[in-house]
Parts: structure tokens; C-alpha cells; sequence
């Protein structure tokens, strides 16, 4: 082998070895993000699915139950993930300020700062997943 051939093969080594650690950080980055939604979903789930509930949007409440499929999954899929935390959050943008007192009102719930947390979670969590796609 040339001197040539070896200095191009070691080079061609090295930018595998560079795209194969690009793909592991990205994947660590995914896998990463899906768990912290996880999390969420662990500590905070009940709560979603509560408000959920109580502002009877069936998309938003099919979207909770979609985020839940993706981790029926041995490893869940980011952009199920995204697309699910995109959709509640989409319904928890879309509520009136009008609509959310008569909930908390009619269900002695405090439907106004749930959405209002909730809301800025799951906008954490899109952001984190838009940063890895």
C-alpha cells in the first residue's frame, strides 16, 4: 500500500469516527429529551390528565394518550413525542381566560394556573425537543 492510500484510509477512518460520535450525541441528546418528558409525564401526568379532562378537548386528551403509546415503546420515538406535546400544547394555548374560570369554577379546580404551568412545561419540553431534531 502507498503512502498515499494510507494517509487517505486513516482520514477516511477518522471522519467515520467523527460521524459515528456526531450520531451518538445526537442520539444521547434524543434519548435524553424523551426521558425528561418521561419525567414530566411521571411526576405531572395526573395533574395533564386532569385538566385535560376538564377542558373537554378530545384532541388534547388524545394527545396525552399518544404521548403514552410512545413510551409503551422500548424506546420512544422523538417525533411522536414532539408531535404529541405539540398538540397539548396547541389546546392549552387555545383556551379563553373566560372558559378557564368557568371550569375552576364548575369543577373546584384551579384550571387558570394548571394551564398556565402546564402550558410553560410542555413548552420546555418542545423546546428541548426542536433542539435535537
Amino acid at each position: 500500500m502507498t503512502p498515499m492510500n494510507q494517509a487517505n484510509q486513516r482520514r477516511m477512518k477518522r471522519e467515520i469516527i467523527m460521524l459515528n460520535s456526531s450520531t451518538l450525541e445526537t442520539d444521547e441528546a434524543r434519548f435524553n429529551t424523551t426521558y425528561l418528558v418521561e419525567q414530566y409525564l411521571r411526576r405531572h401526568g395526573a395533574s395533564l390528565c386532569d385538566l385535560l379532562d376538564a377542558l373537554e378537548d378530545p384532541s388534547g386528551f388524545a394527545a396525552l394518550c399518544d404521548l403514552h403509546t410512545a413510551y409503551g415503546q422500548p424506546i420512544p420515538d422523538v417525533e411522536v413525542v414532539e408531535s404529541a406535546l405539540r398538540n397539548i400544547h396547541r389546546v392549552l394555548a387555545e383556551q379563553l381566560p373566560s372558559s378557564l374560570d368557568r371550569i375552576g369554577h364548575e369543577r373546584r379546580l384551579s384550571a387558570a394556573d394548571m394551564t398556565r404551568w402546564h402550558g410553560a412545561r410542555v413548552s420546555e419540553l418542545l423546546a428541548r425537543c426542536r433542539d435535537v431534531a
